[in-house]
């Protein structure tokens, strides 16, 4: 029982010691850590683009958009990548005749949308 107690002890401890931890950071830096348990756990995401007002391209179940880095100078490309479920048909369901494709977002693109889907 008292094993029982301690480890309780030690996990509010720690529960606590993190959540000061967390708000001593800069707000930068709570972002880093949020997108850093977001890569670790993966996101629902959705990835929209669209011409004028109108959807024309949508990829469902994307855990994360990464941006490029050089292979030999890891320098930052100017273009994000991922993989996702290529919607087809707009229906936002992954249909079983729909499959994930791997796709890249230039950095000068302006029509798109990524956003946690809602469903």
């Amino acid at each position: 029982m008292k094993k029982l107690k301690l480890r309780a002890t030690c996990a509010s401890l720690a529960g606590v010691a993190a959540v000061f931890l967390l708000a001593s950071c800069t707000q930068e830096q709570q972002n880093k850590i949020n997108r850093d348990i977001q890569n670790w756990t993966g996101t629902n995401g959705v990835l929209e683009f669209y011409a004028g007002d109108k959807v024309v391209r949508r990829f469902m179940k994307i855990d994360k958009l990464s941006t490029a880095l050089g292979t030999q100078d890891n320098v930052p490309r100017p273009y994000r990548y991922g993989y996702g479920v290529m919607d087809e048909n707009l229906n936002f369901i992954a249909d079983p005749n729909e499959k994930k494709v791997y796709f890249e977002i230039s950095d000068y693109a302006s029509n798109y949308l990524f956003f946690e889907n809602p469903h």
